[in-house]
């Protein structure tokens, strides 16, 4: 019974595989996945890769229509840097609770409060928060963002965890929002000492959204794509992975011969999860949900993100 249901799923992917190449054609499209979306969404995806990456693909591509398979900020992203594509999520209902942790409102209230500072915000952010910033960032150029800013002063928002790894590599009095990655602040230093365990020829490699505490274990610290790269690179064989369950998609087709365990059954992002390949389909027949940024909202958000796109 499991066998013909697994046969039946199979066949249903095949079929919506493609659908969807044919959709593309002729509307144009691109697919842009990013790292912890399912396997069968990234197989299909024209460009897989964490925030930063997908938002250069945004700004670059000669596409008409992009799909971002992802969470709502970042079709956000891609909108704001690419105003004349039309932008499709699979699901409006992929958002993110980091995100929604930090509010215009707030961030203008903290500004007054520490006039001299500049505000460096992560790109998990919505348009309207980006908006309030003066530069954007990802967890893979966060520590190079924050030193290139002519300030003394960091407001940093919205990513305590994240911000408390970047404290460690500046000078800058950082000011620091107090939100949090509900995946990845999940991760204890108990799941963590359990897996060493029970793996003890494991390397640790951890994404810097996870508990300070938790990133101090670790044998390499860095972003999605970073920790890609490191064990891909790397001679050693067998990892305990510290970040979101859908990278093991790329770890895997990066590395056949590695072993990936990955550090808790917990680091699954629901929100990124809601996405699956009929979806993706359904959003180029219909093309909603369409992606919408107020025109005022964009134009300061914009400057955010192209500062961060600038620096190297």
């Amino acid at each position: 019974m499991e066998t013909l249901a697994l046969e039946r799923k199979a066949e249903q992917n095949r079929e919506l595989r493609e659908r969807l190449l044919k959709l593309k054609k002729e509307r144009n499209a691109i697919i842009l996945a990013h790292y912890y979306q399912r396997d069968e969404i990234q197989e299909v995806a024209d460009f897989r890769g964490d925030s930063f990456l997908l938002a250069q693909k945004a700004a670059q591509t000669d596409a008409d229509v992009i799909v971002f398979c992802g969470v709502h900020f970042m079709g956000e992203s891609a909108k704001i840097l690419a105003p004349n594509k039309t932008v499709l999520v699979p699901d409006e209902r992929a958002g993110c609770p980091m995100a929604d942790m930090v509010n215009p409102i707030g961030l203008r209230e903290l500004k007054a409060k520490h006039p001299n500072a500049k505000v460096v915000t992560y790109i998990n952010s919505s348009a309207d928060v980006k908006a309030e910033t003066d530069i954007c960032c990802t967890s893979a150029n966060a520590v190079k963002v924050v030193n290139s800013v002519d300030a003394d002063e960091i407001i940093w928002c919205p990513d305590k965890n994240l911000g408390h790894y970047v404290s460690q590599f500046t000078d800058k009095k950082m000011i620091i929002w107090e939100g949090y990655c509900n995946t990845h602040d999940m991760l204890t230093v108990k799941d963590v000492v359990e897996m060493r365990e029970k793996y003890p020829n494991a390397e640790f490699v951890v994404h810097p959204e996870c508990r300070p505490e938790v990133v101090a274990m670790a044998d390499f610290v860095g972003s999605t794509t970073g920790i890609l790269k490191y064990c891909r690179e790397s001679s050693h064989k067998e990892f305990i992975v510290g970040t979101e369950d859908g990278t093991g998609y790329q770890l895997r087709l990066d590395s056949p011969d590695k072993t990936f365990h990955f550090a808790s059954k917990f680091l699954v992002c629901p929100n990124m999860k809601v996405n699956n390949l009929k979806k993706v389909v359904r959003a180029l027949e219909t093309m909603q949900p369409e992606i919408y940024v107020p025109e005022d909202v964009a134009d300061k958000a914009r400057q955010s993100l192209e500062r961060m796109l600038l620096v190297k």
